[in-house]
C-alpha cells in the first residue's frame, strides 16, 4: 500500500501564488509517477499535472502550462505543485495520486486539500 498526505492548500487571491505537497509512504517503489488532480464543485475530477520518479519527465493540461510547475523529491519521497498567478477558475479540491508501475489507472489517492482563490 501507499498512503499520500497533502498539505499547502488555502485562501488567495487572484495573481497569487501557493505550493502544494504530497507525501508519500508505504510501498513508493512500486509506483512509477505522481499526479495532481483536482475537483470543482459540481464538476469531475481532472488531471492537472503528473511527473515520473525517474527522469522526471511532466505532463501538464492546457490550463495550466506556464502557471504551474510539478516536481519531486525522490529522497524525502514527496511531489510538489507550484501554482503561480493563481485565477478564481483554479478553485477546487486538489488530490495527489499515484501511478503503480505497469498500471494504467492511478490507484492511490490523497484525502485532498482544498485551494481557494477569491477574484
Amino acid at each position: 500500500q501507499v498512503q499520500l498526505v497533502e498539505s499547502g492548500g488555502g485562501l488567495v487571491q487572484a495573481g497569487g501564488s501557493l505550493r502544494l505537497s504530497c507525501a508519500a509512504s508505504g510501498r513508493t517503489e512500486r509506483t512509477s509517477s505522481m499526479g495532481w488532480f483536482r475537483q470543482a464543485p459540481g464538476k469531475e475530477r481532472d488531471f492537472v499535472a503528473s511527473i515520473t520518479w525517474s527522469g522526471g519527465s511532466t505532463n501538464y493540461v492546457d490550463s495550466v502550462k506556464g502557471r504551474f510547475t510539478i516536481s519531486r523529491d525522490n529522497a524525502k519521497n514527496t511531489v510538489y505543485l507550484q501554482m503561480n498567478s493563481l485565477k478564481p477558475e483554479d478553485t477546487a479540491v486538489y488530490y495527489c495520486a499515484a501511478l503503480r508501475t505497469s498500471y494504467t489507472t492511478w490507484g492511490y489517492w490523497g484525502q485532498g486539500t482544498q485551494v481557494t482563490v477569491s477574484s
